[in-house]
């Protein structure tokens, strides 16, 4: 799955276009929303050359609601853990990381 698959399927999860991939803070968010950032790059190599990336994202659920659907639906995503939650604001935070991975094709 690539960024921009990964961005629609947010969207889809969240019913809605508040997902952000790395927004800047003028950026005025609708809640329920999805934060999202690049988080790193892990290359597997064979041969001298790299035969598998794993792109690592940094997804962030804000919601006023502290029992979150949206939340519970990202965590039922292929390649996605639960990192850490927090409150702050009146709103709670649900941090996931998720591992996109790229195989080559050559």
């Amino acid at each position: 799955m690539m960024r921009l698959e990964l961005h629609e399927t947010l969207c889809r999860i969240l019913g809605s276009r508040s997902v952000y991939y790395q927004p800047p803070e003028s950026i005025k968010m609708q809640y329920p929303a999805i934060v999202y950032e690049t988080s790193d790059i892990k290359n597997n190599f064979a041969d001298n050359r790299v035969y598998r990336q794993s792109h690592i994202y940094k997804l962030t659920v804000i919601d006023k609601d502290p029992d979150s659907e949206v939340a519970e639906k990202i965590s039922l995503l292929p390649t996605c853990r639960f990192n850490r939650g927090f409150a702050t604001d009146n709103l709670n935070h649900y941090v996931f990381l998720i591992h996109n991975i790229k195989e080559e094709t050559k």
